[in-house]
């Protein structure tokens, strides 16, 4: 067993009580946890107070001198210990409420400590409330001006282990690990980096000597943990690309030029061409495309789907397109169908309302080769959906998707399809960089000429009068107007009242028979939804009164005004996607945010920041520093950005580097058989075990 395996509670100062919390409370089992258990931050304490200087402006201070007695007041609850703390220049309180015995026991009467923590005041008294303490020591072993801070717990705290008792562990650990450290680098990539070797930098991780030695230790390791997730996922691109050689469309001819030339309404858009042009390159050469292809809501990323699906008809090749929904998936068919009505191309639709008789039907005729192109739900990933010979799907927002789901259309022949998935989730770089790092990325950053940009409005409550009237003036242009509520699963009984509620006030303000107002929520069967999107959608309803299952649904062209009600309680991607419902047609549209007038910062940053701009790259990047990656990837749980110091938001630079030297090195030595990255090989051999590739299709 490795030094850095053994159990931690083998480690001085812990024993089996500390050992069982710090396993539970931060995941902590061995050594080697405990010494990759990194500082959240850092505290000077090179400066070193006096008492007369003390007030309660300033953040946290630095004390030296010696308790001259305790005192204790309060009953019970109320209880508190009292320390008079004297330097040279006067005394000051040191308070405790908590842990009031063990701080007895440990903390002794004229011995010279050093004190840390924040200065308050009380009746007209500074003190300071639950110091840190340690006892003063001229010379230490490993000893540094800028102290680490830990993130602890309520558990560990009680049993001494709040951030200054972790320090201590830590400092145990640290006084053995010489020579002991493997390295996971080569010499090559330290020297050409300027790079410490890796146990320099773990102590100066902990305990940095200054903050240049603490620079260049996050530096490292920063690097270490991108470097390995970078070269992981590139690996798995080339094993895929190496493993499964993929169907050759070796013509682009009948369908793709008749619908270019004859069919397509409108010029494609540069970044439409470049992105076709990519897709066209892999299918040729027989490379087994697995692409993301990103676009903003209304960047046409469907009709570069519907060109790509051409290709394979033209190959004599089925291709199928699999939608989250059964609305999203009609609309699809209605749209598709429509624009290759003239063409010879047999086109069908799958959902879970088929009836029996016609997927009988369906299925036949697919495995017989009839259906060029199918388009459905999660219905096409059923075992009796069986292909002739399937060679491309497209999957549309593909982060509703599950791997695993995914991963039965690359079952469905003994060659795997290409893939194309699409998301209208706009996501930053460096994110993308690391959830599709395996796949290829292509992105539609320009909209199709003649688009006018939506006009974004903040209001407040008190501005609703004027809101009813610019919709009643949108009405007599010929406008349809939606009317959006927030939907939060925890207080669903809630949501439906406010929806209610809020229909009432608009069927009121918009009577029948003048007006026609449609409802639609979650809790609707899904055939009366349906109903009521098509009315919308056809143009006989005016006002479509909704909660967020829009957010994913029919384009309405002549749908010109969004109105988000209780907008602050939405999430920025999700005023994003509900925005891109209007804007379809030619006309001007708008977007009302309406909010009440007591908001937190947050929220409000997120309103100024969707009125303020249309870019969903940009909105992307402020949601980024907002809830992190985590969260606004919904991949917190799964581990897949469990960072132990990277930060995606800052780092991006050093993404990026980490990225160039995984492609340089997989291109040199791609099995890391050469000598030279003995280290790298042996580090990445557990690596690759454990993490999985999340993003690909297989």
């Amino acid at each position: 067993m490795h030094f850095l395996d053994t159990p931690i509670e083998y480690l001085k100062g812990v024993g089996p009580i500390r050992a069982e919390l710090l396993k539970k409370e931060i995941n902590i089992f061995t050594f080697s946890d405990l010494l990759h258990y990194y500082p959240f931050r850092y505290t000077d304490r090179s400066v070193i107070h006096k008492v007369t200087e003390l007030n309660a402006d300033m953040p946290y201070i630095q004390l030296k001198g010696k308790i001259i007695r305790f005192e204790e007041k309060g009953q019970k609850r109320a209880k508190r210990l009292i320390a008079h703390f004297q330097d040279e220049t006067g005394i000051t309180e040191l308070i405790w409420f908590k842990g009031i015995r063990w701080i007895k026991k440990g903390i002794k009467t004229n011995i010279e400590y050093l004190v840390f923590g924040n200065p308050s005041a009380y009746q007209n008294k500074i003190n300071i409330v639950h110091p840190e303490m340690d006892v003063f020591e001229k010379q230490q072993s490993i000893s540094s001006s800028l102290q680490a801070v830990y993130s602890t717990t309520e558990h560990l705290s009680s049993k001494g282990l709040n951030s200054r008792g972790i320090r201590k562990l830590v400092k145990a650990l640290l006084l053995q690990i010489e020579n002991k450290i493997k390295e996971t680098l080569s010499d090559s990539l330290l020297s050409k980096l300027k790079l410490p070797k890796r146990e320099v930098a773990l102590i100066n991780i902990h305990f940095p000597v200054d903050i240049s030695q603490l620079e260049r230790a996050q530096k490292r390791l920063k690097f270490e943990e991108l470097f390995f997730l970078q070269f992981h996922l590139l690996k798995m691109k080339l094993t895929r690309t190496q493993k499964y050689k993929g169907f050759v469309f070796e013509k682009v001819s009948n369908h793709f030029d008749n619908y270019f030339k004859n069919h397509l309404s409108f010029e494609l858009t540069n970044a439409q061409k470049k992105v076709l042009k990519e897709i066209r390159l892999d299918v040729k050469r027989g490379v087994q495309l697995n692409r993301l292809l990103q676009g903003d809501v209304g960047s046409g990323k469907t009709l570069v789907a519907l060109m790509s699906m051409l290709m394979a008809v033209d190959n004599n090749f089925q291709t199928c397109m699999m939608a989250p929904t059964e609305i999203l998936a009609q609309q699809h068919f209605k749209n598709i169908s429509k624009e290759l009505k003239e063409m010879d191309i047999k086109i069908s639709i799958l959902t879970g309302s088929s009836k029996a008789k016609e997927r009988k039907e369906l299925h036949q005729q697919l495995e017989n080769g009839e259906i060029d192109i199918l388009i459905g739900t999660h219905a096409l990933l059923e075992d009796k959906v069986v292909f002739k010979n399937l060679a491309f799907v497209v999957i549309d927002e593909q982060h509703r998707f599950g791997v695993a789901q995914r991963a039965k259309l690359w079952k469905k022949n003994t060659t795997p399809p290409h893939i194309l998935v699409m998301t209208a989730t706009p996501i930053p770089r460096t994110l993308s960089m690391t959830l599709y790092g395996d796949l290829d990325v292509s992105v539609i950053d320009e909209l199709p000429p003649g688009r006018k940009e939506i006009k974004t409005l903040w209001r407040s409550d008190s501005s609703r009068l004027k809101v009813n009237k610019f919709i009643h003036e949108q009405i007599a242009l010929g406008r349809q107007i939606y009317i959006v509520y927030p939907l939060i699963q925890e207080s669903e009984k809630l949501d439906y009242k406010d929806l209610m509620d809020g229909y009432k006030a608009i069927a009121a303000e918009f009577p029948m028979p003048k007006f026609q107002v449609s409802v639609v929520h979650g809790q609707m069967k899904s055939e009366d939804k349906e109903y009521e999107m098509e009315r919308f959608a056809e143009g006989i309803t005016n006002i479509m009164v909704a909660t967020t299952v829009i957010e994913v649904g029919v384009d309405v062209p002549n749908a010109s005004v969004m109105v988000i009600e209780s907008a602050e309680r939405f999430g920025l991607s999700q005023l994003h996607q509900l925005r891109g419902r209007v804007g379809r047609g030619a006309e001007q549209s708008y977007c009302i945010l309406l909010s009440g007038h007591k908001i937190s910062n947050e929220g409000r940053l997120r309103l100024e920041t969707i009125a303020s701009t249309n870019d969903g790259f940009k909105i992307a990047e402020v949601d980024l520093k907002l809830r992190g990656p985590g969260d606004m990837m919904g991949t917190k749980q799964s581990g897949m950005l469990n960072f132990k110091i990277a930060d995606l938001l800052k780092d991006g630079k050093i993404l990026e580097f980490a990225r160039k030297e995984a492609i340089a090195l997989l291109k040199e030595d791609e099995n890391l058989e050469k000598a030279e990255n003995i280290n790298i090989a042996r580090a990445y051999r557990p690596y690759a075990k454990q993490r999985m590739g999340w993003s690909r299709i297989s």
